[in-house]
């Protein structure tokens, strides 16, 4: 595929998937187009080799390929990545009326940057669980679309110091205005049409910027876009699986919740990917040695090395956009890189011709983590932290290189495709 034409594609799906729900039906859509076939969690599985998909909670994805060759021999080829962004979730009663505006109350979902949400055209997307009109409980995807909120910022008049000491109250600072006092007013006026008017009985809803993604800069070096972290890795590694070698074994993970700690149902510090491992693989020991044969990608985006806070970075692991995905590591195994696995993903990229950068924390600095660690603790398999170097993470507008995110699909697309073993003996 062409660069361009991958990165329009890439565009495409993230202005498709406002909220971990909307993501996964989009790559639901995209991997029955290849021939994946839809698993329900509560049916007997009764596998035979070919192609599979799985959700729990739909904002979490499990894609696998079961392939010819026995599981006990060449293992599982497994990348990991995540749906959730950080960003503002709707209360459960958030209707407020103040000085004449209509508001509705948000939590922040995650770790955002919450200065750059003011002064966005916003819009609202999420799942909502009703009663339909036979009385039957359904959860339906909305996305109202038009710009319908925004949180203004307070005039540089009425602040003494904005620039010098910048201080947001997530309770009162943020709730987005909607409209100008209205009789009536409610939430579920604003959804009535998505869901036919039926009664509204609980929400996941969330605030996102209207703004769609874009390639930018002079010679349109940049991706712009929301969510960058981490759909950005979903969509690498669904295009990449659908590449897979038949022969082999191989898995996508999307986990939500990642940006919250991953312990719930969904995430990966739940049972999901252990189950769906479980299902598909052999008992006892024949699944353990399974594993023993078996590697773990975990692709979430880098901090790439900001040219105006150089100072921030280790003077010689700081990545720089477009010049390919870069291996974590830390220590202290908040990413769960060793030399192992670092060696080999380096030996993939070699093999490609896609360049590879290295990326650590400065010391006296707190280091983030990833599903990476999380799931080698829970499933017992090698892992690597790796991701695309990015600008802004966990802004409301993030930006990356054009070139890498379809470099790490060329990585990613080669360890599907390796029928060698994985990694060092």
């Amino acid at each position: 595929m062409e660069t361009d034409d991958f990165n329009q594609e890439l565009i495409n799906f993230l202005v498709a998937s406002p909220t971990p729900f909307h993501a996964v039906r989009n790559m639901i859509e995209r991997l029955a187009v290849e021939g994946f076939t839809e698993l329900q969690e509560n049916d007997r599985w009764e596998l035979t080799p070919g192609r599979y998909m799985v959700t729990r909670n739909r904002s979490s994805l499990i894609a696998f390929t079961v392939g010819t060759s026995p599981m006990v021999e060449s293992g599982i080829r497994m990348v990991g990545a995540h749906t959730d962004s950080p960003c503002l979730k709707v209360k459960p009663n958030p209707e407020r009326l103040k000085h004449g505006y209509q508001q509705l109350g948000v939590e922040v979902y995650g770790g955002v940057l919450l200065n750059p949400w003011f002064d966005r055209d916003l819009s609202l997307a999420g799942r909502v669980t009703h009663r339909n009109k036979n009385g039957q409980l359904v959860n339906t995807l909305i996305d109202l679309k038009k710009p319908m909120a925004v949180i203004p910022s307070l005039a540089i008049h009425l602040d003494q110091e904005p620039n010098k000491n910048p201080k947001i109250n997530a309770e009162t600072d943020i709730p987005p205005i909607l409209l100008q006092e209205q009789e009536g007013f409610s939430l579920q006026m604003l959804i009535d049409e998505q869901i036919g008017g039926s009664e509204v009985l609980a929400t996941d809803l969330f605030f996102y910027d209207t703004n769609p993604a874009r390639i930018i800069g002079t010679n349109n070096e940049f991706l712009a876009s929301a969510r960058l972290d981490n759909l950005l890795s979903c969509f690498t590694g669904m295009t990449s699986l659908i590449n897979a070698n038949a022969e082999l074994t191989s898995l996508l993970v999307c986990n939500d919740h990642e940006e919250v700690g991953s312990a719930s149902i969904a995430g990966a510090e739940g049972t999901f990917l252990k189950d769906v491992l479980a299902r598909i693989t052999e008992a006892g020991e024949e699944r353990l040695r399974t594993f023993s044969r078996s590697l773990l990608i975990s692709t979430d985006n880098a901090h790439g090395i900001h040219p105006n806070y150089p100072d921030k970075h280790e003077s010689n692991h700081g990545p720089i956009l477009n010049k390919g995905p870069a291996i974590k590591y830390n220590a202290n195994q908040r990413y769960a890189t060793n030399s192992e696995t670092a060696g080999y993903f380096k030996a993939l990229c070699q093999q490609v011709e896609v360049p590879f950068q290295e990326f650590v924390n400065r010391a006296d600095m707190a280091c983030g983590s990833t599903i990476g660690p999380i799931t080698a603790k829970e499933i017992g398999v090698r892992t690597l932290d790796v991701g695309v170097p990015t600008f802004a993470m966990h802004s409301i507008r993030e930006l990356a290189g054009t070139q890498d995110a379809i470099g790490l699909v060329k990585v990613l697309t080669a360890f599907y495709q390796d029928d060698g073993p994985l990694g060092a003996e």
